[in-house]
């Protein structure tokens, strides 16, 4: 539709094809935060096991503000474009887990309970993505590594259940 409208009325208009972005404002419902809201929860005695599906799936995560910086790149554009925006590394639900456990000292294989029923039936085992064209025409880069994103999301989860807040989405 983009295109449409940008070819036929002339008008300055952009998509960005966002591959999966990550923050500690991410909802529960996603992999990301389902991990670290019950590695926080676990750190602090609240729980014992999360339950999740496909270990062995793989996803291309990147930091939220990253792909913002990537946005705003795109509309500075004097050519109205699109652009896909990913960091082109894919790592498996297993490595999540193992990053996130890991970050506050404990081993994920002790805390992670694989439930058949959260298999989605018509998984994509594999989505990663190619952000040369962003790279090469907007000078976009990630900043923020996997690790670090990770790593950044428990701690944020620990402080939201140290101050009450419990698995909410805002800031602690």
């Amino acid at each position: 539709i983009t295109v449409n409208y940008r070819e036929s009325y002339g008008i300055y208009a952009v998509s960005g094809i966002l591959f999966n972005h990550e923050s500690p404002r991410r909802g529960l419902e996603f992999v990301t935060r389902k991990v670290t809201d019950g590695v926080a929860r676990i750190k602090l005695g609240l729980a014992r096991k999360v339950r999740l599906g496909n270990l062995e799936a793989k996803r291309d995560w990147g930091f939220a503000g990253d792909y913002v910086k990537a946005m705003h790149l795109m509309l500075q554009q004097p050519e109205a474009d699109d652009f896909l925006v990913a960091t082109g590394q894919t790592h498996s639900v297993a490595r999540l887990c193992e990053v996130a456990f890991g970050s506050v000292g404990l081993a994920w294989e002790d805390h992670v309970e694989v439930d058949p029923s959260l298999i989605r039936p018509a998984e994509v085992e594999v989505l990663v993505g190619d952000a040369t064209k962003a790279r090469r025409l907007l000078g976009w880069r990630q900043e923020v590594d996997f690790e670090t994103m990770i790593e950044r999301m428990v701690a944020v989860d620990i402080e939201r259940w140290k101050k009450g807040m419990g698995g909410q989405s805002g800031e602690p």
